[in-house]
């Protein structure tokens, strides 16, 4: 009993020591097993039998300090309940998860001050690395990235001398492909309802909109703005209708979208019939909803899975130069702009 409470912690917790005693063989080779280094198969089994009889538990915080790593990583996004940040979550999860780290994720509302604040947080060292997914970039989340200790990873569109790993998509050809497809369709009154102009995607889905319809000769003056959110979707719309007939609309996001197809069928509009309508993202919202709704795909969850895996390579040497990597855009035609539902 006495040579027991020699091997235990103080507070009576089994110990490596405790461990190496029960399996008989050194400390040295227990904690190389206990810390997932590897030994002899036997040695392995012993240790791992050993530990199990006694209730060893690993000290996750010493190992930590020893190692200077959490196995944690964490992703910010705005709004976490938003299909599309799910769908990169998912993906993002399932990658760091094969390479033995968990997921920690933050909310910051879209705020510059929350983001820059986690940013500032990252000195810490309470995570491994980060991916985030901004929707504003400002002159802070810019000094913040290029100054924290810690590996970032961001999701959207960095400027090209930001030395930050990047993965972005191209929004404003996405907007192309759903103006071009309602053109080709016949469609002659296209409208769009837009997230906020302060905003990266809201800036590049406005130009990439204006852009299309002054390519087909086409009037642009079907535009509301509002939020990248049902209801304030489904208020733009109803404010469109109050002043237009489009006969269709683009909206920036699945979530606009889904709101639009309400105010439209609130009104007695047909769809497709009478107003297309188009989403952007291709989240589970546009195949849930009915009718299902066309949205241009921006590859989420390839997002996320290129983002994590240029975070676990930044983690695993540091020295590598800043990469940027593209998601082209694809256009997924379904019910409400004339596909089969």
């Amino acid at each position: 009993m006495g040579r027991k409470r020699l091997q235990d912690a103080a507070d009576g917790r089994p110990t490596v020591h405790t461990v190496a005693a029960r399996a008989g063989v050194s400390i040295a080779s227990a904690s190389r097993v206990l810390n997932g280094v590897g030994g002899s198969p036997e040695t392995v089994r012993r240790v791992r039998e050993a530990a199990a009889a006694v209730g060893y538990v690993p000290n996750a915080i010493a190992r930590s300090l020893q190692s200077q790593r959490t196995g944690l990583i964490a992703f910010a996004v705005e709004d976490i309940g938003n299909p599309v940040y799910v769908a990169m979550m998912r993906a993002i999860e399932a990658v760091v998860a094969e390479s033995g780290h968990q997921l920690l994720v933050h909310a910051t509302g879209g705020q510059v001050a929350s983001e820059t604040a986690l940013l500032r947080r990252l000195a810490h060292r309470y995570v491994d690395g980060m991916i985030i997914s901004p929707i504003r970039i400002t002159a802070a989340h810019v000094a913040a990235l290029t100054t924290t200790p810690v590996p970032v990873v961001v999701i959207g569109q960095l400027a090209d001398d930001v030395p930050v790993d990047n993965v972005r998509t191209d929004s404003r050809s996405g907007i192309a492909l759903a103006v071009d497809h309602l053109v080709a369709a016949g469609r002659t009154r296209i409208a769009f309802l837009n997230g906020p102009l302060d905003t990266v995607p809201g800036v590049a889905r406005d130009a990439g909109f204006r852009a299309a319809l002054e390519r087909h000769g086409m009037p642009v003056d079907l535009i509301e703005v509002g939020d990248f959110q049902y209801a304030p979707g489904r208020a733009a719309a109803e404010r469109l209708l109050s002043r237009a007939e489009p006969d269709a609309i683009v909206c920036a996001n699945d979530l606009i979208a889904v709101g639009a197809l309400h105010a439209l069928l609130v009104a007695g509009k047909r769809v497709p019939e009478d107003v297309a309508l188009v989403g952007m993202d291709d989240t589970e919202l546009a195949q849930m909803s009915y009718p299902q709704i066309s949205s241009v795909s921006l590859g989420s969850e390839e997002r996320g899975r290129r983002a994590a895996r240029l975070l676990l390579e930044r983690i695993a040497d540091g020295a590598l130069p800043p990469r940027r990597e593209h998601v082209a855009p694809s256009l997924v035609i379904r019910a409400t702009s004339g596909g089969v539902q």
